[in-house]
């Protein structure tokens, strides 16, 4: 049997370098993202990324806000109640960071086209507004033709959009439950993290639960991404936080104010990233710093009634520490 358990340390030192094409896989701003693969990233000093994200969260926030995006294309670039995202706003008002604005809807066609090994993908998304015509590769083009240029039916005769697809060099994903073979069940709205798996050349799985195969074979038709796509799962809890990842904890909502105030500086950001960056070491210490207490109370969420019928499949942490170091010897 595959053992593909690695920790998060390994998992970025690995599959990562400066300047590649990087996706996360999130459910909305507020929902699971794989924020803790980006806080390794800082910790690394991977930058020059061109990053990808559908939806932005706390994590393209944090990485702009230390300066290691190079250029993003973001279906939403917000934080919804929380603000605007001031790490990436500050760096891409200032010229540091380019922005490529898309919509939700056109992102989901790119990477399905990416999934699909199409050359393009043909879509009315965006066409007629200046999400066709803006575009932050090309500032001083207006209206820009090549971001996202016109093609005809040929069989109607109709116009449409011709979009680039989507296909990052890495894709560090969320999931909820995750098996040592890198199968995925993901809880809550999935956003294009099936069609991620499948246009990415690289697949991290980060995950808040590693449990037993047996856990896949009872729900088969629960696992979006199998193993075949996967290089790495990583056991992180909380790994989304401060968001929220259903049916696990619920959103820091202090903490994701404050995090988002601090990006509106330099030294905040550098006062950030020494605390809650570079501040721990390990998963242990990782939880230790959210606190005991803050951690009862987001984990004593209305939803975790969602993880009940997986429960039994739910590996421990000490089996799991075994099961790192199995993984570790054989690599």
């Amino acid at each position: 049997m595959l053992n593909k358990l690695i920790s998060m340390q390994e998992a970025v030192s690995r599959f990562t370098w400066d300047g590649m094409t990087y996706a996360h896989g999130s459910a909305y701003p507020v929902g699971a993202d794989t924020i803790a693969f980006g806080r390794e990233m800082v910790k690394q000093g991977r930058k020059n990324l061109n990053m990808i994200s559908h939806c932005g969260s706390q994590q393209v926030n944090l990485l702009a806000a230390a300066g290691r995006v190079r250029r993003v294309e973001v279906g939403f670039s917000g934080l919804e109640v929380y603000g605007f995202a001031n790490g990436l706003n500050r760096m891409v008002t200032s010229g540091k960071t380019v922005i490529e604005d898309y919509s939700n809807g056109a992102m989901s066609w790119r990477y399905f086209g990416g999934a699909m090994n199409w050359p393009f993908v043909p879509a009315t998304v965006c066409i007629g507004s200046d999400q066709e015509w803006c575009s932050g590769d090309y500032p001083d083009e207006y209206p820009c033709k090549r971001k996202i240029p016109r093609i005809r039916d040929p069989f109607t005769g109709r116009e449409y959009g011709a979009f680039s697809v989507l296909r990052p060099d890495v894709a560090a994903i969320h999931v909820t439950l995750a098996d040592i073979r890198g199968n995925g069940i993901m809880l809550g709205s999935e956003w294009n993290r099936f069609e991620m798996s499948r246009a990415a050349q690289k697949v991290i799985l980060v995950a808040d639960h590693i449990v037993d195969t047996g856990c896949m074979r009872q729900y088969p038709n629960l696992v979006r991404i199998i193993g075949e796509l996967v290089d790495g799962v990583v056991y992180w809890p909380m790994s989304a936080w401060p968001a929220g990842s259903p049916g696990v904890h619920d959103s820091d909502e202090q903490h994701m104010f404050y995090m988002n105030d601090c990006f509106n500086s330099d030294q905040g950001t550098s006062d950030y990233i020494s605390h809650y960056v570079t501040g721990y070491r390990s998963r242990q210490e990782f939880m230790k710093m959210i606190g005991d207490e803050n951690i009862r109370k987001l984990t004593n969420t209305s939803t975790a009634f969602l993880i009940d019928p997986y429960r039994k499949w739910i590996i421990s942490d000490e089996e799991i520490e075994a099961l790192e170091r199995k993984a570790g010897e054989g690599r």
